[in-house]
């Protein structure tokens, strides 16, 4: 009896692969931001399949949830000018292509048939019912892989102090107020008592 797993693997792959291709081909950034959280679920689904239940939750939640929420957000609210954008297309079309052929090439290489195919990583290995994803991945990572993920943590955060930096330059002509000085204010240098004789009707 043929098992649903290759079926299910190929439907998956199929839609990541539609999705993905969508996301740079699509002229509406909303539909390619869509496209991108198609993308995402399948890929869950295709990690659960693999019993990364941890990694695809996370995926969900907060590429889904967050990240991409975020960024259809940031698309609507920018009005973004279709028009404009899309000026240019034709100029950097050959480096375009070049890139995507050398990125073709670069996958046919790793997924080829001599690395890549379960005659080459075997079939993946099927765990009992309390098996716990999240403990063998954190085991993983703060054993074997701790230092990448000291130094990915670290760029990270030099990212975003970078980004607050560049953010909260002075301008010359943005308009600021100096809180020291509005609190330092003296009622001398805002007021000015003249006395003026009356005059009287005629």
């Amino acid at each position: 009896m043929m098992s649903i797993e290759p079926v299910l693997f190929y439907i998956f792959s199929t839609i990541l692969v539609i999705a993905a291709a969508a996301v740079v081909t699509v002229r509406n950034p909303v539909y390619a931001a869509l496209c991108l959280v198609l993308a995402f679920f399948t890929c869950a689904a295709i990690w659960l399949m693999l019993e990364a239940e941890f990694l695809a939750l996370v995926l969900i939640l907060v590429y889904v949830g967050a990240v991409m929420v975020l960024f259809l957000f940031v698309i609507m609210m920018l009005d973004i000018n279709l028009a404009r954008s899309k000026e240019g297309f034709i100029k950097y079309l050959p480096a375009g292509g070049f890139v995507a052929l050398l990125i073709f090439i670069e996958m046919c290489i790793v997924l080829g048939p001599e690395n890549f195919g379960i005659e080459v990583t075997g079939e993946p290995l099927k765990h009992a019912a309390d098996y716990s994803n999240t403990k063998e991945l954190g085991v993983t990572l703060y054993t074997q892989y701790v230092y990448p993920f000291e130094i990915a943590g670290a760029l990270l955060l030099l990212a975003i102090v970078a980004a607050i930096a560049l953010t909260m330059r002075k301008r010359p002509d943005s308009k600021y107020q100096d809180p020291a000085m509005q609190v330092a204010v003296r009622r001398e240098d805002r007021v000015r008592i003249v006395k003026m004789a009356t005059e009287k009707k005629q």
